[in-house]
């Protein structure tokens, strides 16, 4: 991983800030999105989204204004708000492009159990039967229930030997997968996932972070006194800040707060994608890790790396990483690859006070802002679609249809490295080896270049095999065919000198 040197970094982000919040508009819009190229220079890009509205709670009639909201999901054409301060549960019916309407809104539940109403719900998914899970956290439990909110289910504090019993259950986060099995994130809880059967039953933990320490701290607590240990840091593993489930029933799981040195030696990851074992198997083929901005200067009251707080999945497989740090949104291809970023601290539309959730309807994007009390809604722009479509025609098999796609990409940003590559490996789909090497080459992309060049080769190779063979039997052929006429030369003067 090449090195970053972050204070020049800081500068031209710096400078891209700054023409963002200009007051000429053609400029911001310019500068808005922006993207990192091969040598991790800030390059703008043609703006990926635009802010289609800005919902508040009035937008959708209500009386009442969000108070701190902390959840969002998409199922279909309905958006769940988890209204945490107003305990509630609000619910959604997109019925235009910019259309929303209240379906219903909820703050108890009907049924056998014994605590009817909500107590600061953080998050909510509804399974492919409609059965709705709720993360109520106030009343420390997850809960199951039908479509017409009857209760059939709750999920407890984990029973396990390294959970004590007097502790609080805090749920914060969770998805369900195709089974009805329940992974959920726990505050105070950072095993891993809280993995719970569809019958309520706590199965273990999945998917704890690597731990990492200083070998120094390491060494200082194999020595030290049991009191001097009690007062030093206990090395566990990283807590998750929030999960998502694709298409695929992966888990994406992103941990935020991560150390400046174990973001940039690779020892901590700011976004993971388990599968069942709660192995990591994100791909990273990117020139860069996948933890947001390369360059992390100070200033305005924001420091340190991006924190990624939730991460949404299209279903073309890019994932949307929400940073609340400077608040930003970062996309990345299923290699690893910047697709881009844009988003900032501020109270324009299009930038946030404090984003807490994102989610996706096709290609749009939402993100919830917990302090704005407001829902901002994304669409693609023409440049944005256009990867977009460049990307699912590659997927399809489309591959000459994606060449084009992405040349009009780079008609529009000549400086987009995803265009470049994306036509070589168009061409390289297309067993046109060579043109696809001068592509990969032009963007220093040595993996796919290698790729093209095995296959240029051995293509050569076949298309000259009957002249390799001539010239090989030649370099063998001629020295001996020689040697044997100066052989048979030779006994002929000998037999010559003989006769007389």
């Amino acid at each position: 991983m090449k090195k970053r040197i972050k204070a020049l970094g800081a500068l031209a982000l710096g400078a891209v800030i700054l023409t963002a919040s200009s007051i000429n508009v053609s400029a911001r819009e310019r500068s808005y999105t922006y993207n990192y190229d091969y040598w991790g220079d800030v390059q703008d890009s043609p703006d990926f989204y635009t802010v289609t509205k800005v919902y508040p709670a009035e937008a959708f009639g209500l009386e009442d204004n969000f108070v701190t909201p902390q959840g969002l999901f998409v199922k279909d054409d309905m958006v769940y708000i988890c209204d945490t301060g107003n305990n509630r549960i609000v619910q959604l019916k997109r019925t235009g492009t910019e259309q929303f309407e209240v379906e219903r809104i909820f703050g108890s539940i009907q049924g056998d159990v014994e605590v009817k109403d909500l107590s600061q719900p953080t998050d909510i998914a509804v399974s492919e039967e409609g059965d709705i899970f709720i993360c109520d956290q106030g009343n420390a439990r997850i809960l199951k229930l039908d479509s017409d909110l009857n209760y059939l289910l709750q999920f407890d504090l984990p029973v396990d030997s390294t959970v004590s019993a007097d502790s609080t259950f805090k749920p914060s986060k969770l998805v369900v997968d195709t089974a009805g099995r329940v992974y959920c994130i726990a505050t105070s809880i950072n095993q891993g996932l809280c993995k719970y059967e569809a019958d309520g039953t706590f199965s273990g933990f999945v998917g704890a972070t690597p731990v990492t320490y200083d070998l120094v701290d390491y060494l200082w607590k194999k020595f030290a006194t049991q009191e001097q240990r009690q007062r030093m840091a206990s090395f566990v593993p990283t807590a998750y800040d929030n999960i998502y489930m694709d298409q695929e029933g992966f888990i994406y799981a992103c941990a935020g707060g991560q150390e400046e040195e174990d973001l940039d030696s690779g020892a901590a990851d700011a976004v993971r994608k388990l599968n069942l074992m709660g192995t990591d198997i994100l791909v990273q083929n990117g020139e860069y890790p996948t933890y947001g901005d390369l360059y992390w200067g100070e200033g305005g009251g924001y420091e340190g790396p991006s924190y990624f707080t939730d991460v949404t999945v299209l279903d073309n497989d890019i994932y949307v990483c929400l940073d609340k740090n400077r608040g930003r949104l970062f996309g990345y291809d299923d290699q690893g690859k910047t697709v881009f970023c844009f988003g900032g601290n501020g109270n324009m539309d299009g930038f946030f006070r404090q984003p807490a959730a994102i989610e996706h309807m096709d290609h749009d994007l939402l993100v919830l802002d917990s302090l704005d009390c407001s829902i901002t809604l994304f669409t693609p722009t023409e440049f944005g679609e256009l990867v977009y479509d460049a990307i699912e025609q590659f997927d399809e098999g489309d591959y000459e249809v994606s060449g084009e796609s992405w040349q009009k990409v780079m008609d529009l940003d000549g400086n987009y490295d995803l265009a470049y590559i994306g036509i070589g490996r168009s061409l390289l789909r297309q067993e046109k080896y060579k043109e696809a090497m001068d592509y990969f080459e032009l963007k220093y992309d040595d993996e796919n270049y290698s790729k093209a060049y095995k296959q240029y080769r051995k293509e050569w190779v076949e298309d000259h095999i009957v002249v390799i063979v001539i010239v090989v039997l030649a370099i063998f052929l001629i020295p001996l065919s020689i040697g044997k006429v100066k052989s048979i030369k030779h006994e002929i003067d000998i037999a010559d000198i003989f006769r007389f």
